[in-house]
């Protein structure tokens, strides 16, 4: 491997961990300062799942849609949503992203392209779908990138999404993140023994692909190819990666007591640390350790200012109850 493709593999596995360590550091923070009873809305982290989202982002422009799930946060950040709107939302500010009144699960930055997150399994789907349509009616180039987790896939709407998007050629991406769990419930026990999710919506006939989701330049790849099919073709494509949250369901603390999911399953888990990964090979690089430490600093700073400026924010007022709501 030639020096100038050494420096282009470094250069870019460099951007795909500065994503993923930008994710980790904020969602550590909300979980440290969750207890503190300012944040008083549920939460659903993504800690373990950053690989996925940084890798869309490295590949989507920002004319490009995205629409996501009640775990959205890294959706949000990956994608270039304001930090001070997001923790602003948290704490139930006025300077939120939806003037506090929405919380953790509903986030939104249209000037970035992120058309929003629902505490609905499977409701932003079709909204991604209409989105993309709308591209193709103004032909615009935009590609709709629709998060999903397994469990929307036990849900009508997915269906019907799917084969609007196959029959109508419309630009979507579909990101499916299987982290195994629907609350506490396995796969086992909720879809057939043996179904990959991938292989039946390529049985509807669309293009998909799969991968492990802790590992990020794999995910680049595919992401990668994806995108260009759907700038080149105009038509949808759908990928399903394999990943795993570390910490509740819904909450900032670990729930290995609760016993759904064995010891050594999550141990496993926790060895595929995509950030540890990446870092691996970042490594080899003399100049990363230096880097890596001016980079934490500048994120922790960064996160700091963020939630001093969610602290000192209004709440807002009757007058603005009803703004932006309707019916």
């Amino acid at each position: 491997m030639g020096k100038e493709q050494t420096n282009l593999n470094y250069e870019l596995s460099l951007e795909l961990w500065k994503t993923m360590f930008r994710i980790r550091r904020i969602e550590e923070r909300i979980a440290l300062r969750y207890p503190e009873n300012k944040m008083r809305c549920p939460i659903h982290l993504s800690i373990g799942q950053e690989a996925v989202p940084s890798a869309i982002a490295a590949n989507l422009s920002i004319e490009d849609f995205a629409v996501s799930t009640h775990r959205g946060h890294a959706h949000y950040l990956a994608k270039g949503g304001n930090l001070h709107s997001f923790i602003g939302e948290l704490y139930g500010k006025l300077n939120g992203c939806c003037l506090g009144k929405g919380g953790s699960m509903h986030l939104i930055d249209a000037s970035v392209g992120f058309m929003g997150t629902t505490a609905i399994v499977g409701n932003s789907i079709p909204i991604g779908v209409g989105l993309a349509l709308a591209s193709q009616l103004k032909n615009s180039g935009q590609i709709s990138c629709i998060y999903l987790g397994d469990g929307a896939v036990e849900e009508g709407v997915f269906y019907e999404s799917i084969n609007f998007s196959i029959v109508r050629k419309l630009p979507s991406l579909f990101i499916c993140e299987n982290n195994l769990y629907s609350v506490y419930s396995p796969l086992a026990i909720r879809q057939p023994s043996g179904r990959q999710i991938f292989e039946m919506v390529a049985a509807m006939g669309m293009k998909t692909a799969n991968c492990d989701g802790n590992d990020v330049l794999a995910c680049n790849k595919l992401v990668k190819n994806a995108v260009e099919h759907i700038r080149a073709t105009g038509q949808p494509f759908f990928l399903e990666f394999s990943t795993y949250r570390w910490r509740e369901h819904c909450g900032p603390d670990f729930d290995n007591d609760l016993d759904y999911r064995s010891k050594e399953e999550f141990d496993f888990w926790q060895s595929r640390d995509p950030i540890k990964l990446i870092e691996s090979s970042l490594f080899l690089n003399p100049q990363f350790q230096e880097t890596k430490a001016a980079y934490e600093i500048l994120i922790a700073n960064e996160i700091d200012i963020a939630f001093s400026a969610a602290e000192l924010a209004p709440f807002g007022n009757s007058e603005i109850a009803t703004k932006g709501v309707y019916a």
